[in-house]
């Protein structure tokens, strides 16, 4: 069984694994997806899909969406500046690592936040468009067992508090030295405590945007323009030929690796998934569990796409 074949996959990477996929249908196809479990005659591959999982940096592409849609309704200038301080760096890649203060648009700020999963960029946006819209955006597209708690400080804070940490440098020295179980106990691991959705809501709202159900075409095809721009190919990319375009979002957290997004084949036909993996030693190597992430959804998609169980 396929499904068989990817439990396998993860557990050679020593990790857990949840998984779905499933074709891009026409926007009257995708419109009434909302209900949890498989879709009558919707052909799938789904592995713990509707397990409630933590979908870290993934809840960007809800973010962008947000801001598009309200872009597109005249309620927001993609033009209007922010600056980004030393107050509003939490590290990483992009703005969140810069040195000095950086000024730049709205729409930066999410080119950022989803192609380098800029989290400063995310969490200035995030008080732009406002968490209270995002949640209601989940809801308004049917994803009832999504779940935002708050943006990316929100997390980093909240990681800060249980480790005993005043800021990332002490974070980095504090959490090497905790038990492994204390570090699983982290509210940022456990989907009961933090932001979290299922792999099947995932790739429902890939879908919707997709198919320009998400919202207006204008803003549905900017969140596929950004996510086409994502920079890290280690993931999803890597289970596909060449000639597949991936336009994707990662997410990552110790011992969570996730990616979710949508291959486009050349001959038009395209796929959404989501990946989630957790890892048993949180010593696990990196590159191994990234690469089992993309091995699943090449199977699972090879699958969808008639080549065998």
């Amino acid at each position: 069984m396929i499904e068989e074949r990817i439990r396998q996959v993860f557990a050679d990477a020593v990790a857990e694994g949840q998984l779905h996929a499933v074709r891009v249908h026409a926007r009257a196809e995708v419109a009434d997806a909302n209900e949890v479990g498989a879709e009558p005659g919707i052909r799938e591959v789904a592995v713990g899909a509707d397990e409630s999982v933590v979908i870290a940096s993934i809840f960007k592409v809800l973010l962008v969406l947000e801001f598009a849609r309200q872009v597109v309704a005249g309620q927001l200038d993609p033009r209007e500046r922010v600056r980004v301080t030393a107050a509003d760096r939490l590290g990483g890649w992009g703005t969140a690592g810069c040195l000095d203060d950086v000024e730049l648009s709205l729409r930066d700020l999410a080119h950022f936040s989803m192609s380098v999963s800029d989290s400063s960029a995310a969490d200035l946006l995030l008080a732009r468009v406002g968490l209270d819209t995002v949640q209601l955006l989940a809801q308004e597209l049917g994803l009832d067992r999504t779940r935002i708690v708050g943006g990316p400080r929100d997390l980093l804070e909240s990681m800060l508090a249980e480790v005993g940490a005043r800021d990332e440098r002490e974070f980095a020295v504090r959490y090497p030295a905790l038990p492994n179980d204390r570090k699983r106990r982290l509210a940022v691991l456990d989907p009961r405590h933090t932001t979290a959705s299922t792999p099947r809501e995932i790739t429902l709202l890939l879908r919707l945007i997709w198919s320009d159900a998400a919202g207006p075409p204008e803003a549905c095809a900017l969140v596929r323009d950004l996510m086409g721009r994502q920079v890290f190919r280690h993931r999803l990319v890597s289970g596909f030929p060449d000639d597949v375009t991936v336009a994707a979002k990662t997410g990552s957290l110790p011992g969570l690796h996730m990616e979710a997004g949508v291959a486009r084949y050349p001959d038009g036909e395209c796929y959404a998934i989501a990946v989630f993996a957790r890892t048993h030693d949180l010593a696990a190597s990196r590159p191994t569990v990234d690469a089992a992430i993309g091995k699943a959804a090449g199977i699972a998609v090879g699958f969808l796409r008639g080549g065998g169980r």
